[in-house]
């Protein structure tokens, strides 16, 4: 029996940290595991526990400029190139695909070289490398029950997304509800949101003081936000702690009492776990809508609500938050249904499968 995995993910969070789970998952049970990415994606990598960590050639494609679609097409063949020679050199038993285009070129050489795949998709809509794999895939394994855009041919499963350690080990055996202190957690996304950082600390301000006395905010902002957001909050006589980056963000979402976030797909799943009520804002420029689906996964077990950004005001926001945090036995039962969603041992899931095909 053999045990060789190789793992290919895009070179955004989004896509490298599922597969650095599946990753962990995998050597602990002695498999052996190569992982690819792009030159994006390598700076996430450094807690990767694979054989090898590589970078492989990839671009997205563009059909408005005829230069670029040429050096994108180029760099598409050398990708494939060195996909083929890596496979017929290291000879892995099953590759799995996490999406996003730098997964395109280990992808097609193993339908070339006829190695198992298994795809792997964390939005709710399926991406568009994972659409052309699907059909072919011996499974596509998925964060969400409901995935849109699936052929019907396709072999179907849900796994959940899986999740880092140090998310896990966080996760809080009952949610406790809110007495003297209010903490809010507020995260835009890897970019921190610029509309987050302006808009939270004006709709907070139009709380009841009785309110506002009670809260204690962590807010991810933007650089450039940063300094206005703090003084918005000492304004308001609100207790707050404002950063680009929070390296325990994972301590902060596992003690939140409520969360306002974007709707990724590590973002819902992380929230989900934990069992965290929350006020999602899906953001209107990703691909097929695909936030606005995952979203739905909470918000239609009613442990979230949903704002549009175009209803993202400070006036619907301070509504949102006025009800909710008034309402003890709401947030009790949002936290129950969030966690309803949750799959936390999705890696095991998919290390599962990967296993199936190996030893089948």
């Amino acid at each position: 029996m053999g045990n060789k995995v190789l793992i290919t993910a895009g070179g955004t969070g989004g896509h490298i940290f599922p597969a650095q789970s599946l990753t962990e998952c995998l050597v602990s049970v002695g498999y052996s595991v190569t992982f690819t990415t792009d030159k994006r994606g390598l700076q996430h990598t450094n807690n990767i526990p694979a054989s090898n960590i590589l970078k492989i050639s990839s671009s997205s494609i563009s059909l408005r400029n005829p230069v670029n679609f040429f050096l994108s097409g180029l760099k598409i063949v050398k990708g494939i190139l060195q996909s083929i020679k890596l496979m017929v050199m290291w000879k892995p038993d099953v590759v799995v695909g996490f999406g996003g285009y730098p997964s395109f070129p280990i992808l097609i050489a193993a339908q070339l070289l006829r190695i198992p795949i298994i795809i792997h998709e964390q939005n709710a809509v399926l991406g568009r490398v994972n659409r052309i794999f699907a059909a072919k895939a011996k499974f596509v394994a998925s964060g969400f029950e409901e995935l849109q855009k699936i052929p019907p041919q396709a072999n179907h499963i849900c796994t959940g997304n899986p999740l880092r350690d140090k998310i896990i080990q966080q996760i809080p055996k009952t949610y406790k509800t809110p007495k003297e202190k209010i903490n809010i957690l507020i995260v835009g996304g890897s970019l921190g949101a610029k509309i987050f950082s302006i808009r939270m600390p004006e709709a907070i301000a139009l709380l009841p003081e009785k309110i506002r006395k009670k809260l204690r905010v962590v807010q991810q902002t933007t650089i450039d936000c940063k300094v206005r957001a703090l003084n918005a909050y000492n304004d308001a006589g609100v207790d707050a702690i404002c950063d680009t980056f929070f390296s325990d963000i994972e301590v902060h979402l596992s003690s939140a009492h409520y969360v306002v976030s974007r709707a990724g797909a590590s973002s819902i799943s992380e929230i989900s776990a934990m069992g965290v009520p929350s006020l999602l804002v899906p953001l209107d420029i990703a691909m097929d809508d695909h936030q606005r689906f995952n979203a739905n996964a909470l918000v239609n077990k009613n442990a979230a609500d949903i704002l549009l950004e175009s209803e993202f005001t400070p006036e619907n926001i301070k509504t949102i938050l006025e009800n909710r945090l008034n309402d003890s036995n709401w947030l009790k039962k949002a936290s129950e249904q969030s966690k309803s969603v949750s799959r936390p041992n999705s890696a095991s899931e998919l290390t599962n499968l990967v296993i199936s095909i190996i030893e089948n």
